[in-house]
């Protein structure tokens, strides 16, 4: 009792019984006033042209997905048969020259069309007629009189080797700009339908695809390959760092190796380092100095240093690196490079950073007011060197802290008119902001926008504790307590015990104030003391009759991981436990 509307069906109507055609069908019952089934009424639509253009529109948007994917001369003819076989035609042949094959440049198109072509990848559906071996000599017939310079159909006559019939036929050149790399041959079964005039601008417009994909691939293969291995961006970066911010990435490609890059590495305390550099002079030698880099960062950023203090460590690296080079390499130019690193605390909602070079670097506060120069230009890395510029800025909660990699030239790089145009506007979220800013931005940069967060009151507990040795005690009571309250699955005495050794430690070598914070997170539980004294904690090896000096060392076998940073009023211990930590006497 339902109709059916719109079915598609395939066949040959005695009208043209060469060709199959494509019916919309639709089917509809009729009743009479009673409701009564008096019988059915079918309508049908030939839709043969349109179901072909639609076709061919799909086929031509596989092509430009598929095909070029790789900077490989032979893997892109594959390609190119995979896209069109059975789905243009029953076989296809891909022909490139032997300078082609070898790596070499491209012969200019011959007038009289000759030159030797080698079969580079084949397919056929047809167990009667298999394709032709990859590396063999093709035969000029396959391609008509001579080689086409232009989409040629053939009529379905001739024979292959072996007496083998042609269907209808259809070639195509593979060239770019007056070079050419070869040939393809598209042919369906004997008795099939021809090509269309249709048929032959897709042809026409794969066949140019291809023969671009083959010219970058023997032009930038090597050095792509390894900037691209080099180039490796972060990833699962949104997930580990969004309690302290939202982050929305963008790299604008450009393909000349810029060496620029951006990170946003979660830091102890739920806290986020955000940080955008790139070296000056584009090449494969500013790639590899970039890689080189960014695992320099990721390693300082675990020493829990200012941003100010990264930049001067990394000022040595970059020296180091250039020395390196020199003596490898005899004289070359010294890298240089542009670097912004800024740390977000989202418990305090300060913002530490530094700039060296002249990276964009603009603060958005939520009430749409932009300070797109929070910090001077500063000396490059491997230049100058320090002092670098830095600063320290409370932002509050849904600020938006924009880094981008600089332009080439002034002239490239955003106006502050444009920039303000694009990120003066607190209601779009960083990911439309980065959309918006990053047409602003030159080829081969990048861009990262953060949304600054605050944590909420209830996932943070601080304490003042009185410089007193019996201070442990409350210490671990309100401890135990407020893990009862947040339910974290972490043992209450291993809790207690990391707690009442920090707070100990504190009491007997630092200097007060001395604060006690825990902050919660979704698997992990940060305890921290702060105290004004300046004095580096350090493990000890206490002897067995030794009554003390145990401290540290029991903090890093039960936490997660441990550390100290320094500030100018005194210093913070943390220490940092997974939820899944046992207790003490688990083992």
């Amino acid at each position: 009792g339902r109709p059916a509307r719109d079915v598609l069906l395939r066949s040959r109507p005695p009208a043209d019984p060469d060709r199959e055609h494509v019916f919309s069908v639709s089917v509809y019952r009729v009743r009479n006033a009673a409701g009564r089934t008096l019988g059915l009424v079918a309508t049908t639509v030939d839709v043969t042209a349109r179901e072909r253009a639609q076709a061919r529109l799909r086929l031509l948007h596989r092509a430009r997905e598929m095909i070029g994917r790789t900077l490989d001369v032979e893997r892109t003819a594959r390609e190119l048969v995979d896209v069109t076989v059975p789905a243009f035609a029953d076989s296809a042949v891909v022909a490139l020259t032997d300078a082609v094959l070898q790596g070499k440049a491209p012969e200019l198109a011959a007038l009289n069309g000759e030159m030797l072509l080698r079969c580079a990848a084949a397919g056929s559906t047809r167990a009667d007629h298999p394709p032709p071996p990859t590396g063999s000599t093709l035969l000029p017939a396959l391609f008509g009189p001579k080689l086409p310079s232009s989409v040629t159909t053939l009529p379905a006559e001739g024979a292959h080797p072996g007496s083998t019939p042609y269907g209808p036929r259809l070639v195509a050149p593979l060239s770019a700009r007056g070079q050419i790399f070869g040939a393809v041959a598209f042919e369906r079964r004997r008795g099939g339908e021809p090509f269309t005039p249709g048929d032959v601008d897709l042809a026409k417009s794969i066949t140019t695809r291809t023969a671009s994909s083959l010219e970058n691939a023997l032009r930038f293969t090597r050095e792509h390959i390894v900037m691209t291995s080099l180039q490796s961006w972060p990833i699962g970066q949104e997930r580990q760092t969004q309690r302290a911010a939202e982050i929305a990435q963008r790299c604008r490609p450009g393909g000349s190796g810029a060496g620029s890059w951006f990170d946003a590495l979660p830091l102890p305390g739920a806290r986020v380092a955000l940080v955008v550099g790139q070296v000056e002079r584009p090449g494969l030698s500013a790639v590899a100095t970039m890689s080189r880099l960014r695992t320099a960062v990721q390693a300082l950023t675990t020493l829990d240093l200012d941003p100010h203090e990264l930049l001067a460590r990394l000022h040595s690296t970059v020296l180091r690196l250039a020395r390196e080079q020199k003596s490898l390499q005899g004289s070359i130019d010294e890298p240089t490079v542009h670097c912004t690193i800024a740390i977000h605390d989202p418990v305090s909602g300060h913002l530490d950073a530094a700039r060296a070079g002249r990276s964009l670097f603009a603060i958005v506060r939520p009430d749409g007011t932009m300070d797109a120069a929070p910090l001077p230009m500063g000396p490059l890395l491997g230049g100058d060197g320090p002092p670098f510029a830095c600063t320290s800025l409370v932002l509050p909660e849904g600020s938006t802290v924009c880094l981008a990699s600089p332009a080439a030239t002034r002239e490239q790089g955003p106006t502050r008119r444009s920039l303000a145009a694009a990120l003066a506007h607190p209601d779009h979220g960083p990911q439309q902001m980065a959309d918006d800013v990053q047409h602003l931005l030159a080829p081969d940069r990048v861009l990262l926008v953060a949304r600054t967060r605050h944590l909420p009151p209830d996932e943070v507990a601080q304490w003042n504790v009185p410089p007193e040795l019996q201070s442990a005690g409350p210490a671990r009571e309100q401890t135990q307590t407020r893990l009862q309250e947040w339910g974290l699955d972490i043992a209450s005495s291993t809790a207690e015990l990391v707690v009442s050794e920090l707070v100990t430690n504190a009491i007997r070598y630092g200097a007060p104030p001395i604060t006690l914070r825990l902050i919660r997170g979704e698997t992990t539980l940060t305890c921290e003391i702060d105290d004004a004294a300046l004095t580096a904690p350090h493990p000890r090896h206490a002897k067995a009759t030794d009554e003390g000096g145990r401290g540290l060392y029991i903090c890093a076998t039960l936490a997660k991981s441990w550390g100290v940073r320094y500030r100018e009023d005194g210093k913070t211990v943390w220490a940092e436990l997974d939820s899944r930590t046992t207790g003490p006497d688990a083992g």
